[in-house]
């Protein structure tokens, strides 16, 4: 073989060698890309259920005072303010709506402190589940409100005046207002606020699904179509 024959050869054997790295980079070049695509879909994917997990969480309201039928077709979770007047106006509505259709609609209430000074009144209410006497002390609240708020703004030292006919003991009342148990319902309800994006009360969710829009009708319209489910 001619030397001008073996250097073609050589050259030839170069850019093949060089053709064959080039090509081996660009695959293990799409097998990464194609393996980080996988692995960011993965975790979107992943964190999104853990998202839809936490939401489902915090629907469900286990630790929250209910009423109704626990079997019932229709659960409302409402995030309610105490010293708030559209929740005082709203909440009698739910009942009346509730008592059209016995064992359908159940109800669980959430806490959020939204009015400046309404956390004591949320602790007042969070503590009078220790005496089982829960739904009796958020209503005498919600009917007196205007006796212990005062521009928008609660006073704590009207509270305990306001919901004097609930039979409270009101000296383990105010030992309870602080017990750990207590403040970890208050927290927790605050934080699936957040998650919840609850910015404004009261806040409703019918079988975890939140308003259109605010408004009574609209309320009244999503338990119509989940009761017509």
């Amino acid at each position: 073989m001619s030397r001008k024959t073996r250097s073609k050869q050589v050259n030839a054997e170069n850019r093949i060698s060089r053709t064959t790295l080039v090509g081996a980079a660009v695959a293990v070049l799409v097998v990464g890309l194609v393996a980080a695509t996988f692995l960011y879909q993965s975790d979107d994917t992943a964190s999104l259920q853990g998202e839809a997990a936490a939401r489902q969480a915090a629907l469900a309201s286990e630790h929250s005072p209910t009423y109704g039928d626990p079997g019932a077709k229709v659960h409302i979770v409402e995030f309610l303010d105490p010293a708030c007047e559209t929740c005082a106006i709203f909440y009698p509505m739910v009942k009346q709506w509730m008592a059209e259709v016995p064992g359908e609609i159940r109800l669980s209430v959430r806490h959020v402190a939204f009015h400046t000074g309404a956390d004591y009144a949320v602790r007042v209410l969070e503590a009078s589940r220790k005496q089982d006497k829960y739904w009796q002390t958020l209503e005498a609240l919600l009917a007196s409100q205007r006796q212990w708020t005062q521009h928008h703004t609660v006073q704590p030292d009207r509270i305990l005046p306001a919901i004097a006919g609930v039979g409270l003991d009101i000296e383990q009342l105010m030992a309870d207002m602080n017990a750990p148990d207590v403040l970890q319902r208050i927290e927790q309800d605050k934080n699936d606020a957040i998650l919840l994006k609850v910015s404004a009360t009261p806040g409703y969710f019918v079988n975890g699904r939140p308003l259109p829009s605010f408004g009574r009708q609209q309320l009244a319209d999503l338990i119509r179509e989940e009761l017509m489910q």
